[in-house]
């Protein structure tokens, strides 16, 4: 690359010694000049990716936040969920306001165990 940068040798003889596609070695040349003060100011280079960094630390941490908050949220509605009798359990898994409620044709898994109800309780008829 040095080589072609120098100017002492021709695009053409350069490609054919290392066996590289002319259009390639312009492309590279074109990159590197366009970057080539990058070179001697590393300190633009490192604010980039520090304030990069900065940004993704407080996405994350956003991130962790809202996760804590509904697991929290979750741990408290299985808690009242438990305290509930087996038959007002199982009427929130029939009703269409209830858990199942948000799709078309749920799978009863989830709810079930979320509200403590084995699939036998919820089938089982008098």
């Amino acid at each position: 690359m040095l080589e072609l940068l120098e100017g002492d040798k021709t695009l053409n003889e350069v490609a054919s010694k290392y066996e590289v596609l002319p259009k390639s070695l312009l492309d590279w040349k074109k990159q590197f000049l366009a970057n080539a003060s990058l070179a001697f100011d590393k300190s633009a280079v490192v604010k980039e990716y520090k304030d990069q960094i900065s940004e993704l630390q407080k996405q994350k941490d956003a991130t962790s936040k809202k996760l804590g908050e509904v697991i929290i949220e979750r741990d408290w509605l299985v808690g009242k969920l438990e305290s509930l009798d087996l038959s007002t359990r199982k009427e929130m898994v029939g009703n269409n306001e209830g858990v199942q409620a948000k799709t078309k044709n749920p799978s009863l898994n989830r709810p079930l165990v979320l509200l403590h109800i084995s699939k036998t309780a919820h089938y089982y008829k008098k």
